[in-house]
């Protein structure tokens, strides 16, 4: 699955690289609201963090490809009913981290605004102590998402929000409930 996520990445970065006419590299970090939807996770968001890069691919004046690969720390609170449903004692935080992949499409309206829409693919490299203590794999090692969100470019400055909702359902349990990733990424990112 890993393999076939980073070959996906990579032909889509060589196949727009040909048609492209600028190459902009960058840096980028910040902040991630994050929650996990379904009964057994409480209904709010927490906070996380994500960092990583960026190629920004021009296909014209108005269009662009942005591959990123970034990595998140998603943490979330179960509710009170998911020790009892799913077996696991005192099991109240959750700490996932994610090796995403988004492949944008940027539409520039105007030269300070950005619009970015497109899939993200996350690989899942660490689960919380708690979940492998108990020896049971409670969530899957991939995700997929779609996101949309803004960017204002001051210069090589960019200041970005998005928004990411999850399509799959990541619980690797049972088919007792659908877990789904969502996701508010507020950063900041220099284009080299």
């Amino acid at each position: 699955m890993k393999t076939k996520l980073l070959s996906l990445a990579l032909i889509c970065f060589i196949s727009t690289t040909a048609f492209s006419q600028r190459l902009h590299v960058g840096i980028k970090g910040g902040a991630a609201l994050n929650k996990l939807t379904g009964k057994s996770f409480k209904e709010e968001f927490s906070f996380g963090y994500h960092l990583g890069g960026f190629f920004e691919i021009g296909l014209g004046k108005k269009f662009g490809i942005q591959p990123e690969i970034i990595f998140s720390q998603t943490n979330v609170d179960t509710s009170s009913t998911f020790s009892s449903v799913y077996q696991f004692k005192n099991l109240n935080k959750v700490e996932l981290k994610y090796l995403n992949i988004p492949i944008l499409l940027n539409i520039k309206p105007m030269k300070m605004l950005t619009l970015q829409v497109g899939p993200q693919f996350s690989i899942l490299t660490n689960k919380s102590n708690t979940l492998l203590q108990n020896g049971q794999q409670a969530f899957k090692s991939g995700d997929f998402s779609m996101l949309g969100g803004a960017q204002v470019n001051l210069g090589h400055l960019n200041i970005y929000g998005r928004y990411a909702v999850g399509l799959s359902n990541i619980n690797d349990i049972d088919d007792k409930e659908k877990w789904k990733n969502q996701s508010i990424q507020l950063g900041v990112g220099f284009t080299l």
